[in-house]
């Protein structure tokens, strides 16, 4: 498979701490009529690190039924301890996601051989397309590009969303790949950028508000058309910055809260934001014509 375009990282939608599964169901609907690519549930965006195993199963379980193969669905698995990644890809394939998204394993801090074979042993023991997620702000340790090259050779490893925030190593990631292996934006600041060296699309945070816009800034530098690429680049610049005034996924809650989508629970460690910050998401959200 190959997947293209701005894929939405959805939030996890919670109600008096409990899973709010007609919320996700209408958040899903208004993805696909929006023009998004793909839905990926249960990533960093839909708080997968403190939902319980159960929960987890269901938004993927729930995610499929509600898309029905007209996008993609894929389902964020990853985890620091090899085993439960496996489990989670073998529990999304059977559920019938289209591919899983795998972080790297946090905390652990493994070497890159370790890094190798942690997605090595689940590539062997799930037959599901597989997308590597490396984010070293979140996970204290880097996805070398020569280890990326090195897991690229395994046939179901078909692509990275890769979040380090170094157009160099994009670089040497499309390099060294090359086509068959797609390098997707981990990074909504940085899409555009990525798309011109060579990336294949995002994996998104900020599609969660503005999914229109995300899904048009890509189809337009696929269509060759960079002025309206970089138009919509800039028009959802201050939402990029505003989505990331604290740790994700806390203001995009707000976001969708604020346009009645939503509810702005978290679950903790993570918490409301402050008052200062709130006000300024509104006002962008006002600028930006999305309230």
């Amino acid at each position: 498979m190959t997947l293209r375009g701005s894929l939405v990282a959805i939030i996890t939608p919670f109600r008096n701490g409990t899973l709010d599964e007609r919320a996700l169901g209408d958040l899903i609907e208004w993805q696909i009529a929006s023009g998004t690519d793909g839905i990926v549930p249960c990533g960093t965006t839909g708080e997968s690190a403190t939902l319980t195993h159960e929960e987890h199963k269901r938004v993927v379980e729930l995610t499929v039924e509600v898309v029905k193969r007209r996008v993609p669905v894929i389902a964020g698995t990853g985890s620091n301890s090899t085993d439960e990644a496996i489990e989670f890809t073998r529990h999304a394939k059977s559920a019938g996601a289209d591919a899983a998204l795998l972080i790297s394993p946090y905390y652990n801090k493994p070497t890159q051989e370790g890094l190798y074979r942690h997605h090595k042993a689940i590539a062997d023991a799930v037959d599901l397309p597989q997308v590597l997620y490396n984010i070293p702000g979140r996970t204290a340790v880097n996805m070398t590009p020569q280890t990326v090259v090195r897991l690229a050779q395994l046939r179901n490893i078909i692509g990275i969303k890769e979040g380090a925030g170094s157009l160099q190593q994009v670089s040497e990631i499309v390099q060294l790949c090359g086509e068959r292996f797609t390098v997707l934006s981990g990074d909504d600041a940085l899409t555009l950028p990525m798309l011109a060296v060579g990336a294949k699309g995002v994996i998104t945070v900020t599609a969660n508000v503005a999914p229109a816009d995300m899904a048009a800034l890509v189809d337009a530098w696929e269509a060759g058309d960079t002025a309206k690429a970089r138009t919509l680049h800039f028009k959802l610049y201050p939402l990029f910055q505003a989505l990331f005034l604290e740790t994700s996924p806390i203001p995009v809650k707000h976001a969708l809260a604020l346009m009645g989508k939503a509810t702005a629970d978290l679950r903790l460690p993570l918490c409301p934001m402050s008052q200062d910050n709130l006000d300024k998401l509104t006002r962008v959200m006002k600028d930006s014509q999305l309230l």
